[in-house]
C-alpha cells in the first residue's frame, strides 16, 4: 500500500510507507490564497496496518490535524502504474483544536482516497 493517494481535491497528496505493519508519511494539503504558507505537510504522527485495516493520526499544525481509519482496497486500475490502482476507503476526521479551551470541534466524513500512479507525482512536482 506504500505510494501517494489523492487526498480531498487532485492537489493534495497523502504519502503513505508501510514498514512491517507501522505507517509513516504526510498530508500536503495546498491553503487558499488568504493562508501565508502555498502548502502544509502534515506528517504522520502514529499510523499502522493490520491486514486491510489502516488507521493513522497526523501532528497538529495551526491547532488542526487529521485521523483516518478505514481499508485498504484495490481500485479499477490493474497495476500501480495507473491511477486509482488502491484505495483507501473510510472515515476522516478534520480535528480543530480550539487554542484557548484546548476543546477539540470533530468533523468527520466518509472518504475514498485514490492512489496515484508514480509518473503522475513526479509530473506534479
Amino acid at each position: 500500500m506504500s505510494g501517494n493517494y489523492e487526498f480531498l481535491s487532485a492537489q493534495n497528496t497523502l504519502g503513505i510507507l508501510e514498514e512491517e505493519g507501522k505507517l509513516k508519511g504526510y498530508i500536503d494539503v495546498a491553503q487558499s490564497g488568504d493562508e501565508s504558507d502555498d502548502v502544509l505537510t502534515f506528517q504522520i504522527a502514529q499510523g499502522t496496518r493490520q491486514g486491510d485495516r489502516v488507521q493513522f493520526r497526523t501532528a497538529k499544525i495551526h491547532e488542526r490535524y487529521y485521523r483516518f481509519n478505514g481499508d485498504v482496497e484495490r481500485g479499477h486500475g490493474r497495476t500501480d502504474k495507473e491511477a486509482d490502482f488502491l484505495r483507501l476507503v473510510g472515515d476522516l476526521e478534520t480535528v480543530r483544536v480550539d487554542a484557548t479551551t484546548g476543546q477539540e470541534h470533530v468533523e468527520s466524513r466518509h472518504e475514498t482516497f485514490k492512489w496515484k500512479p508514480k509518473d503522475q507525482t513526479d509530473a506534479e512536482n
